[in-house]
């Protein structure tokens, strides 16, 4: 259990600092590769810290698409070159506030 708070937190550190790289909108996100790399780094720490987190946590949370995460990580660091930015975009945009979520109810059940 402490050790999928440990990664829970994580994930909403890795989340929050993508919420705050992406404040100049979709424009700004693909004219900077200072920002695509922040993201791109930050989305990938976020991946790895959810293969981290206990398979009964997981079980407990089938809403959150476990397997497309650990196959999204793996897209960023073995296929790099074929990262479509506008996918990360969307997943920026549309997933990563669902997450969030799931991951903020997560950290309350262990609080509780």
């Amino acid at each position: 259990m402490k050790d999928d708070r440990l990664h829970l937190r994580h994930v909403l550190e890795c989340a929050s600092r993508i919420e705050a790289y992406v404040t100049g909108g979709r424009a700004e996100f693909l004219r900077s590769t200072l920002v695509q790399d922040a993201v791109l780094r930050n989305l990938q720490t976020l991946a790895e810290s959810t293969q981290r987190i206990s398979e009964e946590r997981k079980t407990a949370h089938p809403s959150v698409p476990w397997r497309a995460l650990a196959g999204f990580r793996n897209i960023l660091v073995h296929g790099y070159l074929g990262v479509d930015l506008e996918q990360v975009w969307r997943i920026v945009e549309l997933e990563l506030p669902s997450l969030r979520i799931e991951v903020e109810r997560m950290l309350l059940e262990l609080d509780v």
